[in-house]
């Protein structure tokens, strides 16, 4: 039997299960086709005259790379004929990017990191899009781009879906509608994903952690313990040895957790007190917030579950810790002891 593509896939949860709307359907295509996009420019690196710097910064005052400002266009020109969008957001924009006035709307918000572990692009280590897709709330203000902010501001709980692309030896599209996470590899040949791997899940308990060593001096000490009890291995409290796994890629390490377990954390910490965390809620902890806790993981800032968190602002930063669901559940227990 051939394998189901993404388009099969999206069809029987249509039309079989009911969990999606035709809509909803086209636009995970159409953002596929992006992913595809940004796929082959990567993959022609310094060929394509893509590797860099853009000479601008982002919103967050991060320097861009020449492909974070590709991406980030590759997916607003993909997505905004369609008819299946309201607005976009972008980590890359200061404000949402609203449908032309040309083309007809849609029901649906997207929101996006075009190109998450940028400061791997130069080395040829593993980056990765990051999405989310909510729906527009009726009678939202999207008269202008600054009004049209409010309709974004929904808690991680109201996604319809969410996904992340990794672009590494083989370009993987990783996707929850709600009704568990799968995985399709794209087919170079044929120019499309073809679903490799279904209900993926993360084992409750692991040996592995992620997390940037560099900041241990400005963790807090529910953090510290935690670190210094896997660090104690097998002769610690938690009697087992440990390995670190750090690749500077959000998309890149949480799929290594997405496929055989292990946490992932970027705390609070001191340097980071002043704008709430390291990662944003909205294009990067929600979406993957709900494909850990779709795999059977938990995700947590330390104090409160991500997908509860009600936005205040599109940029706004969090702590994040997910992963497998008893590590996870230890250290959050330990920020409330």
């Amino acid at each position: 039997m051939a394998q189901r593509t993404l388009a099969r896939y999206l069809t029987e949860e249509q039309r079989n299960k009911g969990v999606i709307t035709g809509d909803l359907k086209l636009l995970i295509e159409v953002v596929s086709r992006a992913c595809q996009a940004i796929s082959i420019a990567i993959g022609k690196g310094g060929l394509g005259g893509v590797l860099g710097e853009a000479g601008s910064d982002n919103i967050q005052g991060e320097a861009q790379k020449k492909l974070d400002v590709l991406s980030n266009d590759i997916l607003l020109d993909a997505n905004e004929w369609g008819g299946h969008l309201a607005a976009m957001a972008s980590e890359e924009m200061d404000l949402p990017h609203l449908v032309p006035h040309r083309f007809p709307k849609g029901e649906y918000l997207l929101t996006f990191d075009p190109l998450d572990g940028s400061s791997n692009i130069d080395v040829n280590v593993s980056i990765g899009t990051i999405f989310s897709v909510l729906k527009c709330p009726d009678g939202a203000d999207l008269s202008t781009p600054e009004s049209a902010e409010k309709a974004f501001l929904q808690p991680g709980t109201a996604q319809v879906a969410a996904g992340y692309a990794v672009y590494g030896p083989t370009t993987l599209l990783v996707l929850t509608v709600g009704d568990g996470v799968v995985s399709f590899t794209l087919d170079r040949e044929q120019g499309q994903f073809l679903l490799t791997q279904e209900n993926m899940q993360i084992p409750a308990d692991t040996k592995e952690f992620a997390i940037n060593m560099s900041n241990q001096r400005f963790w807090e000490p529910p953090v510290q313990r935690y670190v210094d009890e896997m660090l104690a291995g097998r002769e610690g409290p938690l009697g087992k040895d440990y390995n670190m796994r750090w690749v500077a890629s959000m998309v890149a390490d949480v799929h290594r957790i997405m496929t055989r377990g292990g946490i992932f954390m970027y705390p609070m910490d001191s340097k980071l007190n002043a704008q709430g965390g390291k990662l944003r809620l909205m294009y990067e902890a929600n979406p993957m917030a709900m494909l850990v806790e779709q795999a059977g993981g938990a995700a947590t800032t330390g104090r409160q579950r991500i997908l509860d968190i009600a936005p205040e602002k599109l940029h706004q930063r969090v702590p994040v810790i997910l992963g497998s669901k008893n590590e996870v559940e230890r250290v959050t227990g330990y920020h409330s002891a």
